[in-house]
């Protein structure tokens, strides 16, 4: 399908207006997930956009408007942001972008989806260790895995957000600094990209609409999140992480049972 004229500096080839309208849409609501219960935004909206976009697309492209959305929310919410915890998560993060995907491509797709799943669900409901007194070396191994696994996945939030659950940190601080946490490893990931020569031209028109929808989310899940009682916020926690939990395990199955 042609795009429209009129539209056709905005939008990539083969995505029609519609679609691209939908896709707007979808930064802004997933954008609100993630400032009010601290991530899953990123993960929905992969899930879309693997729906429509072509296969080679699909992580560089989220990866860019991932960036916006966590940079605005990172900017919203910066006097709460953990900066220690922030800056180690960015030295794990660091050896996970240099290491890209060379080991976990040959392991299959479908087993990392549903270990990934299980430990989300292990952390977010069983009898998981307090990290207060081990920050540094829990952090530093959260970026390292889940820079590493967000160059194949595109959408690793869950790591992140299991360690930084287990560190007491109010819920503000809790969103804070999983925004900044996120905002590294999609960072990082773009530069690998683009050192490995994805042309992201063509998408810069999409990319930045949906940064400007999700910015907009941000402000509206980030007016929730203030206004969210303390329990209520970790009771969703828990059940957005375990729908993600639930959906990776789900989706690695169908793959490792189909014909």
């Amino acid at each position: 399908m042609v795009p429209d004229p009129a539209l056709a500096w905005l939008l990539p080839p083969d995505i029609a207006g519609p679609t691209a309208a939908i896709l707007i849409a979808l930064s802004f609501a997933t954008s609100a997930v993630s400032a009010a219960f601290g991530l899953g935004g990123g993960m929905l909206l992969i899930a879309a956009m693997a729906q429509v976009l072509p296969a080679a697309a699909i992580v560089p492209v989220h990866g860019a408007v991932q960036t916006g959305s966590n940079a605005g929310r990172a900017l919203v919410l910066s006097r709460h942001v953990d900066w220690p915890v922030a800056l180690w998560f960015l030295a794990g993060a660091l050896v996970g972008a240099l290491a890209g995907g060379a080991l976990a491509i040959r392991l299959p797709a479908e087993a990392l989806r549903i270990g990934i799943g299980l430990f989300v669900l292990w952390f977010v409901w069983g009898l998981t260790p307090k990290f207060q007194k081990m920050r540094k070396r829990a952090m530093t191994v959260a970026g390292l895995i889940a820079t590493f696994l967000s160059m194949i996945f595109g959408a690793s939030g869950p790591i992140g957000g299991a360690v930084l659950s287990t560190l007491g940190l109010t819920r503000q601080t809790f969103v804070a600094t999983q925004a900044v946490t996120a905002l590294m490893s999609h960072v990082l990931k773009l530069l690998v990209f683009g050192l490995l020569g994805f042309a992201f031209a063509p998408w810069l028109g999409l990319v930045a609409l949906m940064i400007a929808s999700g910015f907009l989310g941000t402000l509206a899940g980030a007016r929730l999140l203030g206004r969210m009682p303390e329990e209520t916020f970790r009771t969703g926690f828990r059940i957005v992480m375990t729908a993600l939990a639930v959906s990776l395990i789900l989706r690695g199955a169908t793959s490792l049972l189909a014909p």
